[in-house]
């Protein structure tokens, strides 16, 4: 494959004549009116020819114009077209621009999860190899970040693996290159030690305090909408971002009914909430709050409230509570003070219970009895603190 050469280093120095002056490979110096020199090569690519520049002489040596043009010739001699691969090492984006690019691919069920994503990479990764074309990243250098990072970030440490590897995933997917240098063959790690998790439970008042809680709510100097949120989050059992989102088009104040669309349900399932007397009674004192934003517990600017906002009322009231533990509260009293179903009680807090078989057959959202439950915890908070619902009561009731 290769021809004879026919230049030389002190040559390709000191040549001033312009002209064309081969080489072998089809590689030419070329000498311009005004004495400057690059490199050419004539070549033929799926049967038609091309002359391909190569870089000024100031940047590319003869060696290394003698190199790019036998590889160019092996390329076009192989079926190939070294002008395609050329374009593609032009286009290669560096680790970090291919993270960017993964991250919009990738779907996440958690906004939150999708920017860990990119803090992860920017942190640990970005800093040792995201200047690198993506490559040309190996096994080692991701090998080295997650050692750093091993012993006093284990968790991160392994997070870091699995990113890198979505990475490389991605670029494997775009033609950038054919392997994963991010797997557990490839960087032979020691094992990352696990930290077993312990669950932090959410802070919640004792049932037989909620009522003196809402009573210091009523009593505050906290925006309207604020006091009206929290109360109903407490009386519905709810999630905050199920009542701060909450829409006027989704209560059916008539048939006493919130429907809470699956876009803000856990579950991602629609879920309908009784509304109790009380509950009502807060629904119709919000109606004064109504503004173009549509929500029923607007903030005073017109948006959604934030969790922050309720959580700080809480504890400034001098409660050692948050405001999901409230939930907790009512499952507590209603299992220590009531005789529904403990089905009837998991409803109430959209949780699913049983497998997917027993879900599959068992379809009913036991509404009514929900409202039957929700309406005597709101007469229970209304005026029967620390007593109990009668058991014989809770049994006619469902």
């Amino acid at each position: 494959m290769t021809s004879k050469k026919t230049l030389s280093a002190a040559f390709v120095r000191s040549a001033k004549k312009p002209g064309r002056y081969g080489d072998g490979n089809g590689l030419y110096l070329l000498v311009g009116p005004s004495g400057a020199k690059s490199w050419m090569q004539r070549i033929v690519i799926r049967g038609r020819r091309h002359d391909l520049g190569l870089g000024s002489v100031a940047l590319v040596t003869l060696a290394q114009a003698r190199d790019i043009a036998l590889d160019n010739r092996r390329i076009a001699r192989s079926g190939g077209d070294p002008m395609a691969e050329r374009r593609k090492a032009r286009q290669m984006p560096t680790f970090a621009e291919a993270a960017i690019e993964a991250h919009k691919e990738l779907t996440f069920g958690n906004p939150k999860d999708g920017k860990a994503f990119l803090v992860n990479l920017e942190t640990y990764a970005n800093p040792r190899f995201g200047s690198l074309r993506v490559c040309d990243v190996t096994g080692a250098d991701v090998r080295a970040a997650v050692l750093a990072i091993r012993d006093e970030k284990p968790e991160v440490a392994r997070k870091l693996i699995l990113r890198c590897s979505a990475v490389f995933k991605f670029a494997i997917g775009q033609g950038f290159r054919q392997d994963n240098p991010s797997t557990a063959d490839v960087l032979s790690l020691p094992a990352i030690p696990r930290k077993s998790k312990v669950k932090a439970h959410r802070k919640s008042l004792p049932y037989t305090e909620v009522a003196g809680c809402i009573d210091a709510v009523r009593g505050s100097g906290a925006w309207a909408a604020t006091k009206l949120a929290l109360e109903f989050l407490i009386l519905v059992a709810a999630r905050s971002g199920e009542v701060r989102g909450a829409r006027w088009d989704e209560i059916d104040l008539r048939a006493g009914v919130l429907k809470v669309p699956a876009s803000r349900m856990k579950m991602a399932q629609e879920h309908s909430v009784p509304l109790s007397p009380r509950a009502l009674e807060i629904l119709r004192e919000a109606e004064a709050l109504r503004d173009a934003s549509g929500l029923v517990f607007p903030s005073m600017r017109g948006k959604a409230l934030s969790d922050m906002t309720l959580s700080k009322l809480v504890r400034e009231l001098g409660f050692d509570a948050s405001v999901h533990g409230f939930r907790t509260s009512f499952r507590t009293w209603a299992q220590e003070q009531t005789n529904f179903p403990f089905e009837v009680c998991e409803a109430a807090l959209a949780h699913k219970v049983g497998d997917a078989a027993s879900q599959a057959y068992a379809r009913s959202d036991v509404f009514e009895k929900r409202r039957k439950l929700m309406n005597a915890w709101s007469s229970y908070l209304a005026g029967k603190r620390g007593k109990v619902v009668p058991l014989h009561a809770a049994r006619g009731a469902v």
